[in-house]
């Protein structure tokens, strides 16, 4: 059975504090105390919120040529990550139990040597519920960010909705949103770096076609939110806008609930009755009775791929019952060595 309920849901607009983890949740705690403060049951953050999204960064890459600096920037960039599972993880569900809110988080995941920009999902108690890795990292994000597989894309089905979550230009991939509509999503997520004005129109198209609720947060983020010496052309006046945010919350129906917002950090709030997303769907299912699996059908292949993948036992050398280890030396009790 679908959840019919009413549900009082945030995006979240601001800015961390850029490659710093333990400040940036100090402001995440914050931020969610004043969301939870106005009765909110949902609260979704930007996208690459803990540490940053490296606006306007080039990491000291031309083809066929990397700098020094340009390493020492990723460097700090993977030093600010996320482990996932880890203590940033563990603090995050704290954050979300003390706030008795579901929390959507955009972060950038550090699993060995390589980052990805995920998104994590907590419930009101505070557990952790999975992730979603950015399948298509846009452009040049490509040089510091991985790919993500068809095993993160979950839609958590909770008391509140079934909730999943399309990072930025994801959204322009039709076949994932199919995936997701597939997956009878209610609370769409789209944490985005995107603050141009034909945003608005895509988040209003994709909660009309997958007739659902759709919540895009984006940051607001000025010069000073950055360090000192972080090398782009936006120069140096702390003023200056590095994104502009335009975060909001679409009905099923494409109405504008809240936002877009360009002003400033804020907490937008809408409250979503979810009985609308069956309104909606009386007219236009689009994996449903408005498909046609006799003309198309879409597969997806949800198996993890790694790069390296052992199988078997791997084989331990067995000395002789009668000898004892030396170093790398083996000793025989006949005293000859080997």
């Amino acid at each position: 059975m679908e959840k019919t309920g009413k549900i009082r849901a945030a995006v979240v607009q601001a800015a961390p504090v850029a490659f710093e983890c333990e400040p940036t949740l100090q402001k995440v705690a914050r931020l969610a105390g004043e969301a939870a403060a106005q009765g909110v049951q949902l609260a979704v953050f930007p996208e690459a919120f803990i540490s940053a999204y490296p606006r306007g960064l080039d990491f000291g890459a031309t083809i066929g040529n990397r700098t020094a600096a340009g390493r020492e920037d990723f460097r700090r960039y993977w030093e600010s990550a996320v482990d996932v599972p880890g203590p940033v993880v563990e603090r995050l569900g704290r954050i979300a139990a003390a706030n008795h809110l579901y929390l959507v988080m955009g972060v950038i995941e550090r699993d060995g040597f390589t980052l990805y920009c995920t998104v994590l999902f907590f419930d009101d108690t505070g557990r952790y519920l999975g992730k979603h890795r950015k399948l298509m990292p846009t452009a040049s994000e490509r040089l510091v960010w991985g790919f993500g597989d068809g095993s993160t894309l979950p839609v958590f089905d909770t008391p509140i909705g079934k909730i999943g979550a399309v990072i930025c230009w994801e959204n322009y991939m039709p076949l994932l949103r199919t995936a997701m509509y597939s997956r009878g999503i209610q609370l769409y997520c789209a944490p985005t770096a995107d603050g141009r004005e034909s945003w608005l129109s895509t988040m209003r198209h994709i909660a009309m076609e997958g007739r659902c609720f759709v919540l895009s947060c984006n940051q607001f983020a000025r010069r000073s939110d950055y360090p000192a010496d972080y090398p782009t052309a936006f120069g140096d006046d702390p003023a200056t806008i590095i994104s502009r945010g335009g975060s909001c919350i679409i009905s099923p129906l494409g109405e504008v609930l809240a936002g877009p917002d360009f002003e400033g950090e804020t907490i937008l709030t809408a409250d979503l009755d979810l009985a609308d997303i069956v309104r909606g769907k009386f007219d236009f299912d689009v994996v449903g009775h408005y498909a046609r699996p006799d003309v198309f059908s879409l597969t997806v292949n949800e198996t993890p791929t790694v790069p390296v993948s052992h199988s078997g036992t791997p084989v331990v050398p067995v000395q002789p019952e009668n000898a004892t280890s030396k170093g790398n030396i083996t000793v025989e009790s006949n005293g000859k060595h080997s």
